[in-house]
């Protein structure tokens, strides 16, 4: 991978080249007779797809096979637990929920409440605050709007039953080679971060177990993630089950520009708790596409590629094609000045983020609705 990005699962940094991913790690295009096929059970394409925000697939086109078969999937993502959710971990969150939608299948969700505890050396915190975290993070899911008889979320510690006995089965087939490979552990490294990959393996397979035959598996996921699932794919086929495709999504970028929107830097992030004041900030302060003046903006007119403000647009807040198209119009010919286009999109994240804060609200009085435990 060249010097000038990095990604795996505890580590982004440097403008991702998703083409170069792409190759390097064998994932196909989304291409147009693929979208074809989706169109044919989805109606119009989810925005994502349109815009080539959800860029390639492990096998999409053996589930939509299946599918035609009678052999129905079920869907399979996760989320690893943070202090705050950020729009940017929404991401994957919404397609899987449109898919639910779109195909009337069932999700299950992974919490691996212990992840955090065994990653992140610098967090002085316990299981239980962690755990306690992590559900905040779940309302945070519920309150995109899962359907509560389709969606079976469980956290790693409350499910352990269930997930260690179908874990160890997985375990047995990744060496320490493997591991210490795919996600450059040291000698320093705890010996969980070692298993998790097992872990993260069993949903993948777990529909499967539970009724007896196998059934397959579509995870959506950002490209953070493949590297778990390069090695489960290698091992489900061993113990005799399908291997889970995948689609990916790219990341949400940050304000500045950079390739991801990261929890590490707060100010170049859209936090779901951010209260308006600091949303207006910190949009304010984000990388635009266009001239040094207004003058020189009116007269040359700027980059909605290079501009944050219009790239948030594309990514999340506007999935109307033509009211997009206007947007990178005005920002190319020169009529839409840096101070009013980030006042609007200050304005348009803080009424998403308010009315999601009152959709979750309503997930608590919903929780036991979708949390499984042995």
């Amino acid at each position: 991978m060249p010097e000038s990005y990095h990604v795996d699962a505890y580590k982004v940094e440097g403008k991702i080249d998703y083409d170069q991913f792409a190759k390097q790690y064998g994932l196909k295009p989304i291409d147009p007779e693929l979208t074809k096929r989706l169109e044919k059970y989805t109606g119009p394409l989810h925005f994502l797809l349109r815009r080539n925000i959800v860029f390639a697939h492990r096998e999409l086109d053996w589930i939509l096979n299946e599918y035609e078969k009678g052999n129905p999937f079920y869907l399979y993502t996760g989320r690893g637990t943070s202090k705050g959710m950020h729009l940017g971990h929404l991401m994957p969150f919404m397609l899987a929920k449109w898919l639910q939608d779109k195909f009337g299948v069932e999700i299950y969700i992974q919490i691996p409440d212990e992840e955090k505890y065994l990653a992140k050396k610098d967090i002085d915190m316990s299981l239980d605050e962690i755990h306690s975290m992590a559900m905040d993070n779940v309302l945070d899911i519920i309150a995109l709007g899962f359907k509560p008889a389709k969606t079976k979320i469980f956290f790693d510690t409350n499910y352990a039953n269930t997930m260690y006995k179908n874990a160890v089965r997985v375990a047995k087939h990744i060496t320490f080679s493997t591991v210490k490979d795919a996600f450059g552990f040291t000698n320093e490294s705890n010996i969980g971060l070692l298993f998790y990959t097992a872990m993260q393996a069993v949903p993948a397979f777990l529909k499967s177990v539970e009724v007896g035959h196998n059934v397959p598996c579509l995870i959506p996921l950002a490209i953070d993630q493949d590297v778990h699932f390069r090695v489960a794919r290698d091992v489900l086929g061993k113990l005799g089950y399908y291997k889970p495709s995948i689609i990916y999504t790219k990341f949400l970028p940050g304000l500045d520009g950079t390739s991801k929107m990261s929890s590490s830097e707060g100010g170049n992030t859209i936090y779901l708790d951010d209260p308006p004041e600091v949303v207006k900030k910190k949009v304010f302060r984000a990388l635009t596409g266009q001239q040094a003046t207004a003058e020189l903006q009116k007269k040359y007119g700027g980059d909605p590629d290079k501009c944050m403000v219009c790239q948030y647009y594309r990514y999340f807040f506007e999935p109307n094609d033509k009211k997009l198209e206007a947007i990178f119009k005005a920002e190319r010919n020169g009529t839409l000045l840096a101070g009013e286009h980030k006042a609007a999109l200050a304005d348009t994240i803080n009424k998403f983020l308010k009315e999601h804060r009152r959709k979750k609200e309503r997930a608590r009085e919903k929780l036991d609705k979708f949390i499984v435990s042995d």
